[in-house]
């Protein structure tokens, strides 16, 4: 009867994946892929792009991970190469354009808008933003980087990354109010 050896942790699987170890490297993958998909089409809105841009990134987590110095959260080391390979890909794709304005607007964003929306409806309204308030609004709001990293990340400057930010939230905001309006019987003129 042949044994068969089960990887008892991460780490282990990670050793092995370095040592181009494939099994290693399809667990990593079957464990982390679902998650990564949904992190690359948080910024690619056709979810056939998304998984191109996730199995790039995976071949670059593959042939870098050896770099990993498990001093942090391995998921999290895969999904910053996810979101710099969605970066590059709407670069690339020239999807993404970031108008440097100088605007007055406030940090602070009260929402007082009272809605019951499934992810997919919210995932659609952020999908329906321009490109660079999109990936902005993303990397703010639910990657949690400060404007200087994002500004660093999208080589645009901190100002830029706040009035994109802004724009954008100001952008769902109305977008909500409209889609509540709707779904309240209020017609629109």
């Amino acid at each position: 009867m042949k044994v068969i050896q089960f990887y008892k942790n991460e780490t282990q699987l990670i050793k092995k994946a370095a040592k181009q170890h494939h099994d290693a490297q399809r667990q990593l993958y079957n464990k982390h892929a679902p998650k990564m998909l949904s992190v690359c089409r948080q910024y690619i809105k056709d979810i056939h792009f998304a998984e191109e841009v996730m199995l790039s990134g995976f071949l670059k987590v593959f042939m870098n991970i050896d770099k990993f110095r498990f001093e942090g959260n391995f998921e999290g080391w895969v999904r910053r190469i996810m979101i710099n390979e969605s970066i590059s890909f709407l670069r690339k794709e020239k999807r993404v354009l970031f108008i440097e304005e100088i605007t007055n607007y406030h940090e602070e964003s009260h929402n007082n808008i009272n809605t019951e929306l499934e992810v997919d409806q919210i995932q659609e309204l952020i999908d329906n933003l321009p490109e660079g308030y999109k990936v902005v609004f993303v990397l703010y709001a639910i990657e949690g980087y400060k404007h200087r990293e994002i500004a660093k990340m999208l080589e645009i400057s901190e100002g830029t990354s706040k009035s994109q930010l802004f724009k954008a939230r100001k952008m769902l905001q109305q977008k909500l109010n409209k889609q509540n309006n709707i779904s309240n019987g209020a017609i629109e003129i």
